[in-house]
């Protein structure tokens, strides 16, 4: 028997696979983060990729616009700002001259308390800082994408900024290939319609995490960032840990291109088989607080098991499903193609996690080892349910067969299994 550790809220569990059925753990190459995040942020904005130094591309009396994330991602928005608001003061750039817009999207306004721990109460006195409404009756409009005809509709005091700078991080995200870049306009300061329009081509099979290429997601936000006449970004890639290892400013393409590449570096793990049953612990506290947060890891987890494959989600889920849109799409919806046809009519965030569940669970049997009642986890979401990961390794056993081959996933939310098939050597 094999014993391999699993996170599981602010612990661990272990699943004893034995040694001939075990094809080993896939795991991300984790990098250190900087000693020094301000100093790795300056440097970044000292050697811009594909573009002049922020300091260049403004003038003392230049209106600048900054985008940052919301309260509802964890980038590390302070660290990026203090040292742009610098770059753009040694260049003459007055602080009132600033406005740092929060990118909503669809989302709520950010609450006083939730801007002083974004930004830090030093930047919050310096500048002015607005939310994004997407429904506000003054937006923008700077043109029609020419690939899927979405018309972008931007904040006005963005479209009206004379220098307009994004700030954000780069990781892999469900629908867009990755966040990060052009993501900090759509949908972070568009419109709701545009949003919409947009988020309604995730049903394409290009739409999915870790592809850019024919992503149609990607390739509409693009066309849409570009109208909006993107100025300077500044991204960084985490760890884990939420720890910047590196930074990259400049152009809107070429600096989130390079930091997608260090994503990949890190998290993107090429396999040479499929498993017929794959064990994969979303990463423990905070990746696996509820279930919208948990199911992450077992979207990841896809590619690494074969169809009709058995999927075991390791995941504590304390504050169970996590998000009353997937709850009631799930409860109301319940069905892949009335999900698929409300996405079309209505994208609400939230729905999204609904439609790729119930995607995933036309093709894989799904187990979930969880402290969430059994009634939601089977009733609502549709998932078998096990109290222990080795008695869901039992039921594997009996779906799949005993010779089945097992992968493990230690951090599913921070891994991205991509199938590789071997070469056939010639003859």
């Amino acid at each position: 028997m094999v014993d391999v550790w699993l996170p599981y809220g602010k612990t661990d569990v272990c699943v004893r696979v034995p040694a001939r059925n075990l094809l080993g753990t896939i795991e991300p190459k984790e990098q250190q983060g900087v000693a020094d995040p301000k100093a790795e942020v300056e440097r970044a904005l000292k050697e811009p990729i594909g573009s002049k130094r922020l300091s260049e591309i403004v003038k003392p009396e230049s209106t600048v616009a900054i985008v940052v994330d919301d309260a509802t991602r964890k980038a590390p928005s302070e660290a990026l700002l203090l040292p742009v608001l610098s770059e753009l003061n040694a260049a003459g750039v007055k602080d009132e001259n600033v406005t740092v817009i929060f990118g909503c999207g669809t989302h709520r306004a950010v609450k006083p308390e939730e801007a002083a721990s974004l930004l830090g109460t030093e930047a919050l006195k310096r500048v002015k800082t607005i939310s994004h409404c997407g429904s506000a009756p003054d937006l923008v409009y700077v043109g029609t994408t020419k690939t899927h005809g979405n018309k972008v509709h931007v904040n006005r005091v963005f479209a009206e900024a004379d220098v307009k700078v994004l700030l954000g991080d780069v990781g892999f995200h469900y629908y867009a290939g990755y966040g990060g870049g052009r993501k900090s306009v759509l949908p972070a300061v568009c419109g709701d319609e545009t949003i919409k329009q947009n988020h309604a081509l995730l049903l394409n099979a290009n739409a999915r995490s870790g592809n850019l290429q024919d992503n149609p997601v990607h390739v509409d936000m693009s066309e849409a960032a570009r109208l909006a006449k993107v100025d300077f970004i500044v991204n960084v890639v985490e760890n884990k840990k939420g720890e910047i290892v590196k930074a990259f400013a400049g152009d809107l393409e070429a600096a989130f291109l390079e930091a997608v590449k260090l994503v990949d570096e890190m998290y993107r793990v090429t396999i040479d088989r499929r498993a017929d049953v794959i064990v994969v612990s979303a990463g423990g506290h905070p990746a696996d607080m509820n279930l919208y947060q948990a199911y992450k890891g077992l979207d990841n987890a896809l590619d690494a098991v074969k169809r009709g494959g058995v999927i075991i989600l390791v995941a504590e889920c304390p504050e169970g499903h996590g998000n009353q849109v997937f709850y009631d799409w799930m409860t109301r919806l319940g069905d892949l193609k009335n999900v698929e046809r409300e996405i079309k009519r209505n994208f609400v965030f939230g729905g999204h996690k609904a439609y790729y569940l119930l995607k995933a669970l036309q093709n894989h049997q799904i187990i979930l080892v969880s402290s969430m009642p059994d009634y939601y986890a089977t009733s609502i979401f549709k998932l078998k349910t096990a109290r222990a990961v080795n008695d869901a390794l039992d039921e594997a056993w009996k779906i799949a067969g005993s010779a089945s081959r097992v992968w493990a996933m230690p951090l599913g939310s921070y891994t991205l299994p991509v199938f590789k098939a071997p070469e056939e050597t010639k003859t």
